[in-house]
């Protein structure tokens, strides 16, 4: 099913056309009406017109998170404010938040890539659509509900938190959609089971889509399995527009980025060299159509790769896998470098534990230390000492296998570590680097 047929499925000789003409254009547009572009390409010896094929990209320098910064709130704006008619900011807790301005073309063309991602699940008018996104500076709920809008569906806009009323909600409204964060949705079914007596399944939810955070094939399972539903991976972040840079079609093999908008390349996050296709590394992304706020070659420090071949999907935009972490998040311990992600797929291939856990890093004696804190299942508690050591030997030897260093596990008793209604923290690092 497909939301703008012509454009999904665009051949890709004349998307990479359009690309072009597009890219041309925006280069030019953020040269002109930027500052902080003008000066910087001149820096560089690099003019709009050296750009003449998609290839020359690579010789515009990249924008970060910390360019974006130092211009904090509106220096990266070009247009004037009297244009803006929306403002989304991040949190600022990592830092001063990052500020992005929309024209009315812009709120357009988030509309457009939404209506496209949330169709990719097979969703229409007749649905009810449950975003359990904060609404407000935060990008998720709105991006939904924008996309939402434009289908015509019916919108439940519940917003973040408040977990017993979005059950209820759920139940009482025939909500056919989830939308929230996956760790937010492992939680809603284990509140409903638990503190409800709901039988998350006996809901009439069909489909979600679930974003914000890094998450594994095993949690996909998990949910896919508490819920009795779909479960796709949507992709997005505040610099480039929100939710629906892209998202996993019924085949749920990978993520169509919806390339007539946004230019993805893959480098390595060390030199910064384009890497080929089917090669892991970061993702940088130009947004080619927006008009408030324009974003050339922005390092999103999001790691993963292009998935090479046709999908069966009849889509041509090219496909990215799931996030693997985050060039800035990755984990050094002892000298070996490991992702979250991959501790949270070494859990979950284990019975006998729950898809919650925690990473504490410490260096008690200036050598690091690796705590794994992970949440038995209600049967596995009620085990004995013996079997329960069984169990910690086994998810110690799975996460080595897996990350190449041996870890300490720590069973903790179910539901005593903290949920989150928003994005979960796993790693907590102690070691005061």
């Amino acid at each position: 099913m497909y939301w703008n047929k012509d454009l999904e499925t665009m051949p890709r000789e004349k998307l990479r056309s359009l690309q072009l003409e597009r890219l041309k254009r925006i280069v030019k547009y953020a040269y002109e009406k930027v500052p902080f572009y003008r000066k910087r390409f001149d820096t560089s010896g690099i003019k709009p017109e050296d750009i003449r094929s998609l290839e020359d990209i690579k010789y515009i320098p990249f924008t970060s998170k910390a360019d974006l910064r130092e211009v904090y709130p509106f220096g990266m704006f070009a247009v004037p404010l009297s244009e803006i008619v929306e403002i989304h900011s991040s949190s600022g807790t990592t830092g001063k938040p990052v500020v992005m301005g929309y024209t009315k073309n812009d709120i357009e063309v988030w509309k457009e890539v939404m209506a496209r991602s949330i169709t990719t699940m097979g969703v229409t008018r007749e649905d009810i659509i449950q975003i359990a996104y904060g609404y407000g500076l935060f990008t998720g709920g709105l991006g939904f509900h924008y996309g939402a809008l434009a289908i015509g569906a019916t919108i439940v806009p519940a917003s973040a938190g408040n977990t017993r009323r979005q059950i209820e909600l759920m139940r009482d409204f025939g909500s056919t959609v989830i939308c929230c964060t996956p760790s937010y949705a492992l939680y809603l079914a284990e509140y409903a089971k638990d503190e409800m007596g709901i039988d998350p399944s006996s809901l009439k939810l069909k489909a979600g889509s679930f974003g914000a955070e890094m998450w594994t094939e095993e949690m996909r399972r998990e949910i896919e399995k508490r819920f009795g539903i779909k479960a796709y991976n949507v992709y997005g972040l505040t610099e480039i527009i929100g939710p629906g840079v892209a998202h996993e079609c019924s085949e749920q093999k990978g993520l169509h980025i919806w390339e007539d908008h946004f230019y993805p390349e893959i480098i390595d996050p060390e030199t910064g060299e384009p890497l080929p296709e089917g090669e892991r590394g970061e993702l940088v992304l130009t947004t080619l159509t927006k008009e408030g706020v324009p974003m050339i070659r922005f390092r999103t420090r999001d790691i993963t790769a292009f998935i090479s071949g046709e999908c069966p999907c009849g889509r041509t935009a090219i496909r990215i896998e799931r996030i693997r972490g985050r060039s800035d998040d990755m984990i050094k311990v002892r000298g070996v470098m490991l992702f979250p992600y991959q501790i949270e797929k070494a859990i979950l291939e284990v019975q006998g534990v729950e898809p919650h856990y925690q990473i504490i890093l410490t260096r008690p004696q200036h050598l690091d230390e690796i705590e794994v804190q992970v949440e038995m299942s209600k049967e596995a508690f009620s085990d004995e000492v013996r079997e329960l050591e069984v169990l910690k030997k086994k998810l110690e030897k799975r996460i080595e296998e897996t990350v190449g260093i041996r870890v300490k596990v720590t069973l903790v008793e179910p539901k005593s570590i903290p949920r989150s209604e928003g994005k979960a923290k796993r790693v907590i690092d102690k070691r005061g680097l």
